[in-house]
């Protein structure tokens, strides 16, 4: 099997709250993205509703019928969400109030009781777990200690690197991604993963399990079309 494709619409919302009303439907945007092969929909619903708000959570709820991911910070207002939404994952972003976008991983030494409860919480409600996470092989170690179910690799640098050294680029994800094989914790990666850096990604990684992408592709659909852009990315994740 390949691995797994979730769009991340958080940019679609955007585009709607620059304006005002329902337009682009962010609900039918999820709709056809599933139709068009996407295994799932990533959401990160910030506390300031930025781009997606509390009525998208609920909306999309009622439609997505593949994998539901829900990102963010796991403060009281997040943990509710989940506790009533149920999504398939929920994955873990140390993001403080105001930031712009998730662009670095937890500390899971500094933060290991918080984050073991938190996991332990959300295991209850029957919700998979995921932890947002940079390549550091104690940071990995902790997490498999924490309980949760799966990582995300924050990627970020590794696109950053990409176009003037791949090897290098690619060399601690892979051997961090052999660690949590070991460790039975599942891979999930994202962050600016891109049509350029995918394929080389995904032919380094053993056991990714799935990718959230969100900038990139819907600036690509803007060219290419969403579901032409789909189906590119998706073909990037054939085994």
């Amino acid at each position: 099997m390949g691995t797994k494709l979730s769009v991340n619409i958080n940019k679609i919302a955007t585009i709607r709250n620059a304006r005002g009303g329902n337009t682009p439907n962010l609900v039918e945007a999820a709709k056809q993205i599933q139709s068009f092969g996407a295994e799932g929909i990533t959401i990160h619903p910030r506390p300031d509703e930025r781009h997606i708000t509390k009525k998208d959570v609920y909306d999309l709820k009622k439609v997505v019928y593949t994998e539901y991911n829900i990102e963010g910070y796991p403060n009281d207002r997040f943990m509710a969400l989940l506790k009533e939404v149920k999504p398939t994952q929920a994955t873990l972003v140390p993001d403080p109030p105001g930031v712009l976008t998730s662009n670095a991983g937890w500390d899971t030494l500094e933060h290991f009781e918080f984050l073991k409860k938190i996991n332990q919480e959300i295991k209850a409600m029957g919700i998979r777990t995921s932890i947002f996470i940079e390549t550091n092989e104690e940071m990995i170690a902790a997490s498999a200690e924490i309980g949760v179910d799966r990582i995300e690799f924050y990627t970020g640098p590794y696109a950053a690197q990409f176009s003037n050294d791949k090897a290098k680029a690619i060399a601690p994800f892979t051997k961090c991604a052999e660690l949590a094989e070991k460790l039975n914790l599942g891979i999930n990666a994202g962050h600016d993963l891109s049509l350029e850096n995918l394929k080389f990604f995904k032919q380094n990684i053993p056991g990714l399990l799935e990718v959230s992408i969100g900038h990139a592709l819907i600036s690509d659909a803007l060219y290419l079309g969403l579901e032409n852009t789909v189906k590119m990315y998706k073909d990037l994740l054939v085994d």
